[in-house]
């Protein structure tokens, strides 16, 4: 346990940015399963439409660092590829 004050400060600094990080990977995992759901259902539309709206969520979400640039690349690549395929 945080003996010193600054270290008490830190640990609760620590523990307010894992929240706030978690509740940012939640939100890209929703928009994510929003762009999934649609691209079962099988309206390309509607995916384009979800994945647009995820996109930049995704990206916002990686500039802060709650979520890693190369993952959250990953994650649009295999998206924008499913949504493809749908096309086809």
């Amino acid at each position: 346990m945080a003996n010193s004050k600054q270290a008490r400060k830190r640990a609760r600094q620590a523990e307010q940015r894992r929240q706030h990080n978690a509740s940012q990977r939640s939100m890209v995992r929703t928009y994510i399963k929003r762009v999934i759901k649609a691209i079962q259902g099988g309206d390309h539309g509607k995916a384009m439409e979800e994945f647009r709206t995820a996109q930049p969520v995704i990206d916002r979400i990686a500039d802060k660092d709650a979520l890693s640039k190369k993952k959250a690349a990953r994650l649009k690549s295999r998206l924008n590829k499913r949504i493809k395929a749908l096309a086809a």
